[in-house]
């Protein structure tokens, strides 16, 4: 029998992919967090946070100015910088730790009271599951691991792929979730703030929301 293999992820690829993005399409600072990963860590006692895919960090440095000891990660050293001044900018980069790495590679050390990746799809080759088991290993006992994805395409946008169910999404980790709690899995609905369709539209954009806690 004659199997395929999947295409490995090319590092140089994606560090070229990122770091061109970065280059011409700056984001601006908002200093906003993800809404959803804001309300997630307000039930927790300020720790220790992993922001994996941190991009200019106004996620990693939100947490900060509340107490946080957060790490960053992005493979863009042009996302690191941009984030490190953030942090600087806003008196937090004592609790602020920016590192550079290709997670289909390299994973930061230590473990975290919450861990956590926002929308961490990527246009080209990129090992998804195996990054995300990474992610649950680096949650300490008690901790917290949010995943949160794209389920759709925004609703003014033709649909044109299929995106897993938020099950479908946890079973591709393949965890084993006798040593976790499962406190949310589903795929609700939200205003899309960060773009406008084509003539203007306010839409709409389904997300698969993932989150677990380590059992003690």
């Amino acid at each position: 029998m004659i199997t395929s293999t999947p295409p490995q992820p090319d590092p140089n690829e994606a560090a070229t992919y990122w770091e061109t993005r970065y280059q011409t399409q700056p984001k601006p600072w908002t200093g906003r967090p993800n809404a959803i990963m804001a309300r997630w860590s307000e039930t927790l006692p300020t720790d220790t946070a992993l922001d994996l895919g941190c991009s200019e960090g106004n996620s990693a440095v939100w947490l900060a100015q509340r107490g946080w000891q957060v790490t960053g990660v992005d493979i863009s050293a042009t996302a690191l910088s941009r984030a490190a001044q953030h942090a600087a900018n806003a008196g937090v980069t004592a609790r602020t730790a920016f590192q550079q790495h290709d997670l289909a590679a390299t994973f930061p050390t230590g473990q975290f009271s919450f861990v956590y990746a926002l929308y961490l799809q990527s246009p080209v080759a990129f090992p998804r599951d195996e990054v995300l088991r990474k992610a649950a290993a680096a949650v300490q006992p008690g901790g917290v691991l949010l995943v949160v994805e794209h389920a759709s395409a925004p609703s003014w946008a033709p649909q044109v792929r299929q995106f897993p169910t938020a099950q479908e999404a946890l079973d591709t980790i393949n965890l084993e979730l006798s040593q976790w709690d499962l406190l949310f899995l589903g795929s609700p609905e939200r205003a899309v703030t960060e773009a406008k369709g084509p003539n203007g539209e306010i839409g709409v954009i389904t997300d698969n929301i993932i989150a677990l806690r380590r059992k003690p």
